[in-house]
């Protein structure tokens, strides 16, 4: 560890893992799943998204759910190519980790597997999951219907979450990889903000009379992004929450799907990797305005970030890192 200033700290890959494992020991999770959380966490940290990494393990610390007793995921509904889990009040990056095995093993020997998670919560960022199917040959889908934070338009309240989705492709290089919310600023990021005593941005979020807030305390809906239509998006995404079980939680809303296909469905893998790697090539090669230094994918920064990261460590807030090492044991359920 070493000190950037008087607000920031920096920290190898390595340290942080050991950082993040150990806060999680502290409430209440074995080393298997510290450890799959610390991956995600500091994966995210590692790729640029300073919200999504540690802080990540205040939110899941801090969670209503995390003193609620746990039980073993279990399937509720199970064919070839499909199941239907009930998380059993695990968190959410555990939960989808799992699931997303089990999407990829079903997609390997059957052609295509689509896995639903309700009973869950926090699940981490997106692109984590499709990352793991891309990587393992196959193309990968992900929709969250999250805990209500964003406002329909017009109205002055939440009515949907921020409901990500996201896809990943194998090509001949990296995955190809694309993660998006339907909301104007992702919650995540909402309790960073506030967490550093921050300003938003504007535009993004508004107070309990509708008005627009700048303030991350005073926020009680975000915004959709793209207004209607990154509503309609939210919508989607609420309603495939609905079809992996949201309704069978107890707050009807968490609910995660993931999807893995077989790219021999319809082109050979190899076929199919060239393809996209002529395709995104081609995108990449198209003319630019004056100024601009080249035309960027969607994951082309995070993975240089966290090649990068790797070698240099990454830096988070100070006020986080105290935070952590001042996490008091759970008592076990």
């Amino acid at each position: 560890m070493a000190n950037i200033g008087q607000d920031r700290v920096q920290l190898s890959a390595t340290e942080a893992q050991t950082l993040a494992e150990q806060a999680l020991g502290k409430i209440g999770y074995d080393a298997e799943e510290a450890r799959i959380i610390a991956d995600h966490v500091v994966d995210a940290a590692l790729c640029g998204y300073e919200y999504s990494g540690l802080p990540k393990i205040l939110n899941v610390a801090e969670h209503r759910q995390v003193r609620q007793p746990r039980r073993p995921m279990r399937a509720v509904r199970e064919t070839p190519m499909s199941v239907l889990f009930d998380g059993g009040n695990n968190n959410g990056m555990v939960a989808m980790f799992r699931a997303t095995e089990v999407a990829i093993a079903k997609a390997r020997e059957h052609g295509f597997a689509v896995a639903g998670v309700n009973n869950s919560w926090v699940s981490g960022r997106s692109a984590h999951y499709v990352e793991m199917v891309a990587r393992a040959g196959l193309v990968g889908i992900h929709s969250v219907s999250s805990r209500t934070h964003v406002s329909a338009p017009g109205s002055s309240g939440p009515a949907t979450g921020t409901n990500p989705i996201a896809f990943a492709f194998p090509t001949e290089h990296e995955p190809f990889i694309i993660d998006l919310g339907a909301a104007a600023f992702m919650g995540t990021d909402l309790i960073f903000q506030e967490r550093r005593n921050a300003v938003l941005p504007e535009g993004v979020a508004i107070d309990v009379e509708g008005r627009p807030t700048r303030d991350p305390a005073r926020v009680h809906a975000i915004l959709p992004f793209g207004g209607y239509k990154g509503f309609a998006l939210a919508l989607a995404m609420q309603s495939l929450g609905v079809l992996a079980g949201s309704g069978l939680g107890d707050d009807k809303t968490y609910g995660y799907l993931i999807m893995a296909i077989k790219p021999d469905l319809l082109l050979p893998l190899d076929d199919f990797r060239r393809d996209m790697s002529e395709m995104l090539a081609r995108v990449k090669a198209t003319p630019r305005q004056p100024g601009v230094d080249e035309i960027r994918l969607p994951s082309e920064r995070a993975f240089r970030e966290r090649a990068r990261s790797l070698r240099e460590g990454i830096e988070i807030d100070r006020k986080i890192y105290d935070a952590l090492l001042a996490l008091e044991k759970i008592p076990e359920r």
